[in-house]
């Protein structure tokens, strides 16, 4: 949209004015400050749509200082991802290149199915300038559905932040075959998976979520990586158009069985986490909060944080639903959504039980949480979290390469779980790490000590 339109209020009605802010998500997307004025006071409303306060590659993340304090009489925003906490954006970029790079240099090519507008861009951008693909000879490939997408940023390319234009200046943004690594348009998809394009292996393609993925990766190409956009609040996390994809068709199940397709996921979230909506709440000082455009299980989670019961009035409605605001007047708390399950714990001879209520299979998650039938207990301070281990997981760590127990590395370590680091005096605490890898803050685990024993008893 023009700068001009934005941080500038417009009355298009007596005393109702309305300014938009950047939101962060995509490029274009605003946040929307409305204002009523009276002869009393004003009113203010707030609403964010989606939205990040994190700069992305080609978005500048929504402006908290410019509105902080700001005390609207009600905020409307979106629980997407609820409370969950989620690395750092750059972070997130810096793991999805870690995999991409290590992928190519086992001489795998990566196929990234993604929307027309969005992910695709940022993506290109991301291989475009992350130091592990600068200069490298490497061919990116992107097909016409996604190109096209690209091409309409283009088109807009003088509302783009100042680092993207100046990016522009010194090479293309997307289309480049002279500076490595090259990014090229696919000529011609074919439709039939026999015929593969003519490509240099290994690459990258960028494909549209709907292409025939069995196109690309072909017997005849080589290995092929399969990485997956992850969804948080989704059932299922994963486009299911895609793994319906997966299941039903018989080439890409056959390169699967022989090892020659992998499949793995990765997040590059384009909405806040729960700390970042916290933060955005705590800036702005509301009266009100609605929490719209996510799963009613993260809203809920959302609407039941101590932090915000305290200081707003928070609402959940469902679609239809009239939601009254009073402002200024003597308002009730809603009761918070129970989130808590009440159980018993039983201690026998070689084992714990713990029983809970069948009332949390009614949880749209416990399908997730139960997938198969495993749980990984930890201690978190004084409390013991549960965690589901999903079969992806399992088979992950099934395949991992066993390691010497003599030496000092991830998968010999006391911190080392569910293929994360949970030591808190780790640089790498929660970011999910490979076995063979190293932190200062390594400790020996009582397995791999005991595996030191034997091997000098012997």
């Amino acid at each position: 949209m023009p700068r001009s339109t934005l941080r500038s209020p417009v009355e298009f009605l007596d005393g109702l004015s309305a300014e938009l802010y950047p939101a962060g998500h995509l490029p274009g997307a605003a946040s929307l400050l409305l204002t009523y004025a009276t002869s009393e006071r004003p009113y203010t409303l707030f609403y964010t749509g989606d939205f990040l306060l994190s700069s992305s590659r080609l978005v500048e993340g929504l402006p908290l200082e410019e509105l902080r304090g700001l005390k609207p009489d009600a905020l409307i925003v979106e629980g997407s991802y609820g409370t969950a906490r989620h690395p750092h954006r750059r972070q997130q970029e810096n793991q999805l290149a870690e995999r991409i790079n290590r992928a190519i240099a086992e001489q795998q090519s990566v196929l990234l199915p993604t929307p027309t507008l969005g992910l695709g861009q940022e993506l290109l951008m991301l291989l475009r300038s992350h130091h592990h693909f600068t200069g490298r000879n490497l061919d990116i490939w992107v097909d016409s559905t996604v190109a096209a997408g690209c091409d309409a940023y283009l088109d807009l390319l003088s509302y783009f932040p100042s680092a993207v234009q100046n990016f522009a200046r010194h090479q293309p943004l997307f289309w480049d075959e002279r500076i490595r690594p090259r990014v090229r348009r696919l000529s011609h998809e074919p439709d039939n998976s026999k015929a593969a394009p003519q490509l240099n292996y290994p690459c990258i393609v960028l494909a549209h979520k709907t292409a025939n993925l069995s196109q690309y990766c072909h017997p005849d190409t080589g290995p092929w990586l399969l990485l997956l956009p992850t969804y948080p609040g989704r059932i299922g996390s994963v486009e299911s158009s895609i793994l319906q994809k997966l299941q039903t068709s018989k080439s890409l199940q056959s390169q699967i069985q022989a090892g020659q397709l992998t499949i793995d996921t990765y997040l590059l979230g384009d909405h806040c986490d729960g700390p970042g909506t916290t933060q955005l709440i705590h800036n702005l000082r509301p009266q009100h909060i609605i929490f719209v455009h996510g799963s009613p299980t993260y809203l809920a989670d959302l609407t039941s944080l101590e932090e915000l019961q305290n200081r707003y009035h928070l609402h959940s409605p469902a679609a239809g639903v009239r939601v009254e605001l009073p402002i200024g007047e003597t308002f009730l708390q809603p009761a918070a959504p129970e989130t808590h399950y009440e159980g018993e714990l039983t201690e026998l001879e070689t084992a714990v039980m713990v029983t809970l209520p069948d009332t949390l299979t009614s949880d749209p998650r416990w399908q997730n949480f139960a997938d198969t039938g495993l749980v990984e207990a930890r201690w978190q301070g004084e409390e013991l979290v549960l965690r589901g281990l999903p079969q992806r997981e399992l088979l992950s760590q099934d395949s991992e390469t066993k390691v010497p127990v003599s030496i000092e590395c991830c998968q010999n370590c006391l911190h080392y779980r569910g293929q994360r680091c949970w030591n808190q005096a780790s640089p790498l605490f929660g970011f999910k790490v490979t076995p063979e890898g190293y932190c200062p803050a390594f400790e020996f685990s009582p397995s791999a000590l005991e595996g030191l024993l034997d091997d000098a008893g012997s």
